[in-house]
């Protein structure tokens, strides 16, 4: 029996991308030995992204969509593709042709070979800011010595999953989605394709520093307890930081009483770096206790305004 594959697309702001990416991935299909549906996930695109993602759904039966009641962000957009996805081996990949359609096939003659889970490792980042490819650099390995599980470095949200994946990740309840890092969690057998990743086909880059740096902390904090630690090693530092000045104060009071390390100064000084670790403890313990409630209120991680290509919609709200 031949497989069926489901390519996943989160969409936001995509039109000017929309007829390339949909022109490759047709060509594609064709080289997989089975069935695909491609499933966009438009995430409260306030441009005509939805408009053409109708117009491909009425002239293509392959094409199924979801449009969200507002945006609610890129992982959450390829959770409700997961969500819905009816393949055997699903793939997730960027909109924005940054992520090359033509290695799907690569990845399904691995996955026919046993793994589970094939994903792509940037060997290049072409026409990228130095400043970004040294913060993606820096980030990825910082998070693979800190994470509780190896995370693989240089790697993004494309790949493609077996259909036991996928389940483990719809089961998986968290509202504060890491993609990368549930994918890595899971475990199975999991293997790596290096590619080139182009830029841009057309428009301006969605993903902005606030974003990324958004994304990096979401990462950090959702597979690491490091940063907790963090604030009790600055506890320690601080308070051996103040003992020490206690004891310097004392020996230039008795010592050298002209000093003026005796003075204000250092009283300032010693003021503001306590002041310091105490926020940045409590801006760690903010992060982690702010997951909780976000966890606790239990609201649905998305709501739906329209669908289309699905006979029924019942694991999620539709407003």
């Amino acid at each position: 029996m031949s497989p069926r594959y489901s390519i996943v697309l989160p969409i936001y702001n995509e039109e000017a991308n929309l007829p390339e990416l949909y022109r490759r991935l047709s060509q594609v299909i064709n080289y997989l030995d089975g069935d695909a549906e491609i499933l966009f996930v438009d995430d409260g695109s306030r441009d005509r992204s939805l408009s053409l993602i109708r117009d491909l759904h009425h002239r293509d039966p392959r094409i199924c969509y979801l449009s969200f009641a507002r945006n609610f962000g890129h992982q959450i957009a390829v959770t409700a593709g997961l969500n819905f996805a009816r393949g055997d081996a699903i793939v997730v990949m960027d909109s924005d042709l940054q992520d090359p359609p033509e290695l799907i096939p690569k990845m399904a003659e691995r996955w026919q070979c046993g793994f589970h889970v094939v994903y792509a490792q940037r060997n290049q980042r072409h026409r990228e800011s130095w400043f970004k490819r040294l913060m993606a650099y820096g980030f990825y390995r910082v998070l693979r010595h800190l994470a509780d599980v190896e995370i693989p470095t240089d790697t993004g949200d494309f790949c493609l999953m077996d259909r036991r994946v996928v389940d483990l990740l719809n089961a998986m309840p968290e509202r504060n989605r890491y993609i990368r890092g549930l994918r890595a969690w899971v475990g199975f057998r999991q293997t790596a394709i290096l590619f080139d990743r182009d830029p841009r086909f057309a428009g301006p880059v969605k993903y902005t520093f606030r974003k990324s740096l958004g994304l990096a902390i979401n990462g950090l904090v959702s597979f690491s307890r490091v940063p907790l630690r963090l604030s009790t090693y600055l506890g320690l530092v601080a308070a051996a930081i103040a003992l020490l000045m206690a004891i310097l104060v004392v020996y230039w009071r008795l010592f050298s009483p002209n000093s003026p390390l005796t003075g204000y100064a250092t009283i300032v000084i010693v003021v503001f770096f306590l002041g310091a670790v105490q926020l940045i403890s409590i801006g760690i313990l903010g992060e982690y206790i702010g997951r909780i409630y976000e966890e606790i209120k239990g609201r649905p991680l998305y709501t739906l305004a329209e669908v289309g290509g699905f006979q029924e919609v019942n694991r999620c709200t539709l407003s």
